[in-house]
């Protein structure tokens, strides 16, 4: 299967920038699409910002141009640049792979997601 590996998370004051990745393993043949969640205690996973396989992003419709989504083909791994952070933006961020993986002489589909890293903004 594929796995995801996050880092970058930790705790910052407001204001300040973080910039998660999240590497992808496994025997990838293709990726379709990828993407950052968030979610806090008791409220739902919201979808931050997506790319495609192709490169072409999408943000949520809460964006307000803080947050950059990027992505590196040649090492599967996914970034998100996180500017002037404010206390809200609290929350575990995790990435999400959709894409084809080989298992022997099969490909098949996978989606996959990472364990999640904290992301705390605090004075």
């Amino acid at each position: 299967q594929v796995q995801l590996v996050e880092s970058g998370g930790g705790l910052v004051q407001p204001g300040g920038s973080l910039r998660l990745s999240c590497a992808a393993s496994g025997r990838i043949v293709s990726i379709e699409a990828m993407a950052w969640y968030r979610q806090t205690p008791g409220n739902q996973r919201e979808l931050v910002a997506t790319v495609t396989g192709s490169g072409y992003t999408h943000y949520a419709d809460s964006d307000d141009g803080r947050f950059t989504i990027s992505r590196d083909s040649t090492k599967n791994t996914l970034y998100l640049q996180m500017n002037s952070l404010r206390p809200e933006d609290t929350a575990v961020y995790k990435c999400n792979v959709g894409g084809t993986y080989r298992s022997g002489a099969v490909i098949s589909k996978f989606n996959s997601w990472g364990q999640g890293t904290q992301v705390t903004v605090s004075s």
